[in-house]
């Protein structure tokens, strides 16, 4: 157990960086905290697409590429600090697809050195990753692309609760599980510690990973916000809209950031 500020200090600058989609436990309140480190050129991986957290480390300076499939703030259209960037050619995209990001984690959390994929072949998208490599698959003799194994230096997400034994409970999200598997290090802010042991709860062991997966939790009280935490509380349409008129433009965003990652922090409302 550690404090935010020192699970940001934890993280490297260059640092490859897995987070989840909006829709699935995202670390906002590290991201935040990062922001504040002034940490420089973190490598973000989106998984398997990137959102508000990723266009807030983008816009205070912290990313120097992004891996994902999409960057976008859902309803509130595009992430304006994303798109600045690529249009300005400040950050390096590299592109992937949904399954694509998912079946290189599964290959590190299997130990294995690559998975096989359907479903590329035939789109641009071969052309951007050199890294990926068509074979001929040695049972059938089809045409299949193998991914490389993935290993982020870090996976961050935000989970409802955690033990006192370390153990974290994500509930139905269990891709945050994988990414706990594949990673080297995975940091969890938390909105509370719980007394007992989840694994040896019938009810909550499908939920949870074990602490042997989890490298530090900090208590983050709100930490996914404005996203919504499952059954906890919902989404902020409204911060969010906001967020997107100001981050149009790279003054609009420094005031945002001033009120809302600079400013003494606050309880989000």
């Amino acid at each position: 157990m550690i404090t935010l500020e020192e699970m940001a200090a934890s993280v490297p600058d260059g640092a490859l960086v897995a987070l989840p989609p909006d829709n699935s436990l995202p670390s906002v309140a590290l991201a935040k905290a990062l922001a504040r480190r002034g940490a420089k050129g973190l490598r973000l991986l989106g998984v398997p697409v990137s959102g508000f957290a990723t266009d807030l480390l983008i816009g205070a300076g912290c990313v120097a590429e992004v891996q994902t499939s999409a960057c976008s703030l859902g309803e509130a259209g595009f992430a304006p600090r994303f798109t600045a960037a690529v249009k300005a050619g400040t950050i390096r995209v590299v592109d992937a697809t949904c399954p694509a990001i998912h079946a290189m984690l599964q290959a590190t959390e299997k130990g294995v050195p690559f998975m096989p994929l359907r479903g590329i072949i035939g789109s641009d998208i071969l052309a951007n990753r050199p890294d990926w490599t068509v074979i001929e698959a040695p049972f059938t003799g089809e045409r299949i692309v193998c991914l490389p194994a993935l290993e982020p230096d870090v996976a961050a997400f935000h989970a409802p609760m955690a033990d006192e034994a370390g153990n974290v409970w994500i509930g139905r999200r269990r891709e945050c599980a994988t990414l706990a598997h594949a990673s080297r290090r995975a940091l969890v802010t938390v909105e509370r510690i719980v007394p007992g042991n989840f694994l040896e709860d019938e009810r909550l062991a499908p939920g949870a990973i074990s602490a042997t997966y989890v490298s530090a939790i900090a208590v983050a009280a709100r930490g996914a916000h404005p996203v919504a935490l499952l059954d906890e509380y919902g989404f902020d349409a409204a911060y969010v809209a906001e967020y997107a008129r100001m981050a149009r433009t790279e003054a609009g965003f420094a005031e945002w950031a001033a009120r809302e990652v600079f400013a003494p922090r606050r309880e989000a409302a």
